[in-house]
């Protein structure tokens, strides 16, 4: 799956789904393995650690918050591992237009709580 054909923006549309439905039944995380399951019985094959799912995650919290004022829908993705998301949700939440403030967990923290607010 290759970004901006038709495959990947149908499987952005539906990690947007997925996510919004997740955020609107309380902002609980899931996992990437838990996301890439879901995703398979969208019909979307998008393996957990490879491949696109690094660029959807992004994605869709770009097309959500085009200029930083709505909360990274990617904040719901974590490793089993630690139960936090991985480095790259914090260099997404970091750069401009978002630029949040505070550590990786109070960052973290403040958009799980913001997305739980923002999609009630």
């Amino acid at each position: 799956m290759k970004k901006d054909t038709p495959e990947y923006e149908r499987a952005l549309d539906a990690v947007v789904d997925i996510l919004r439905e997740r955020a609107r039944a309380g902002a609980a995380p899931l996992t990437y393995g838990d996301l890439s399951s879901e995703l398979a019985r969208r019909r979307h094959h998008v393996p957990a650690f490879e491949g696109p799912m690094p660029y959807l995650l992004e994605d869709a919290s770009v097309r959500e918050s085009p200029d930083g004022t709505l909360p990274l829908l990617s904040a719901l993705v974590v490793l089993r591992e630690t139960g936090q998301p991985s480095g790259g949700f914090f260099k997404l939440a970091r750069r401009p237009p978002y630029k949040r403030p505070g550590d990786d967990m109070q960052l973290w923290i403040e958009e799980i709580n913001r997305l739980a607010s923002h999609c009630e």
